[in-house]
């Protein structure tokens, strides 16, 4: 025979075990340092400058 397990601590293990995930996912999404921000802002305005810098001179509508 197995041994029974309480129904009530695995629930409560699984919904911690979700949590955690959760967090280690929002620490991955959300939890950049200052440097690292300002660094990927500086390199998203150089490529739009780059890209900008190398449109013709008319309007894209023409």
């Amino acid at each position: 025979m197995s041994t029974p397990i309480n129904l009530n601590k695995a629930r409560k293990a699984r919904a911690r075990d979700a949590k955690a995930q959760a967090a280690d996912e929002n620490r991955a999404k959300f939890g950049r340092t200052r440097a690292e921000r300002t660094a990927e802002q500086m390199r998203a305005e150089k490529l739009a400058r780059l890209s900008d810098g190398h449109r013709l001179g008319r309007e894209p509508g023409d």
